[in-house]
């Protein structure tokens, strides 16, 4: 690939989206950006420009993201490469988070996804080619932590239905990757990306605590670089090996592997058991 490629990303107003638009747009690269607010994306973004295209859109609506993509069609002519980044972090237990702040995190983080991946499909297989993109966490790969379980599940969920998609659409000559980044100096853990539970329970000392180390000690001191993870991206996408999994950042490498670990541990500790339940 090169920088007469088409990018798609979401989410592009502000964190790793919105540093990888611009690092894009530096490299000479043509990009289709997405925000719910047209303006705070524009404005973040500030480039006026032929190569920009930024969109409103909502990602929980098929239809909004369809536009998303026909315009971007209608402007570039294609879309070679997508990126599904927009989301956002969950931080309360299970017990005290309500269905519904359950589900929306899953609206944005997965079917918003989906919506993304199914509306553009059809344009990537007709030229048999591109690249799909999905932004996952460390958190997708490793779910350990409280009060992050409801996020987790949303990014266990992408991890899912990447690994599905990369062998659905792998004979169509369109590549997945699946990006599971550690802890990077983005707003992630800031208020108002952060969501917490509105009805907190007293009793969860250790997910209170984890609020607390995250929103108030670790926000904006994390070890990961934007720029260089927007780097690693665009490195990726230029691969024809690109890899299914790309883990960014020493700790979500050292947290897989210590993962891998404990699973090959259960695997022969209870060995005897495991392939005891045949016929």
């Amino acid at each position: 690939m090169s920088n007469q490629n088409i990018w798609f990303v979401t989410g592009a107003s502000k964190g790793l989206g919105l540093t990888l638009v611009k690092k894009l747009l530096n490299q000479g690269y043509k990009v289709a950006a997405t925000s719910r607010n047209i303006s705070d994306l524009e404005s973040a973004v500030g480039v006026t420009s032929d190569a920009f295209l930024p969109l409103a859109v909502n990602i929980k609506s098929e239809e909004s993201v369809q536009q998303a993509i026909e315009k971007t069609i209608s402007t570039f002519g294609k879309i070679d490469v997508v990126v599904n980044n927009a989301g956002y972090g969950m931080l309360g237990g299970l017990e005290e988070t309500t269905d519904q702040e359950a589900r929306d995190n899953f609206d944005v983080n997965v079917f918003g996804s989906l919506n993304v991946i199914r509306k553009a499909l059809p344009y990537l297989r007709a030229q048999q080619s591109g690249h799909i993109i999905n932004i996952s966490s460390i958190g997708g790969f490793v779910g350990g932590y409280p009060g992050f379980g409801i996020y987790c599940a949303t990014k266990f969920a992408v991890n899912g239905f990447s690994e599905a998609l990369d062998a659905e659409v792998k004979p169509f000559g369109i590549k997945v990757t699946v990006v599971e980044p550690g802890y990077f100096r983005t707003n992630f853990l800031s208020e108002g990306s952060l969501i917490t539970p509105k009805n907190p329970i007293d009793a969860y000392q250790n997910v209170r605590d984890s609020q607390n180390l995250h929103q108030n000690q670790m926000d904006q001191q994390q070890a990961g670089d934007p720029e260089k993870a927007a780097a690693a991206m665009i490195k990726i996408a230029n691969q024809p090996d690109a890899p299914l999994n790309l883990f960014l950042g020493a700790d979500a490498y050292q947290l897989a592997h210590q993962k891998i670990a404990s699973v090959q541990n259960d695997l022969e500790t209870w060995k005897e058991l495991t392939n005891s339940t045949g016929f």
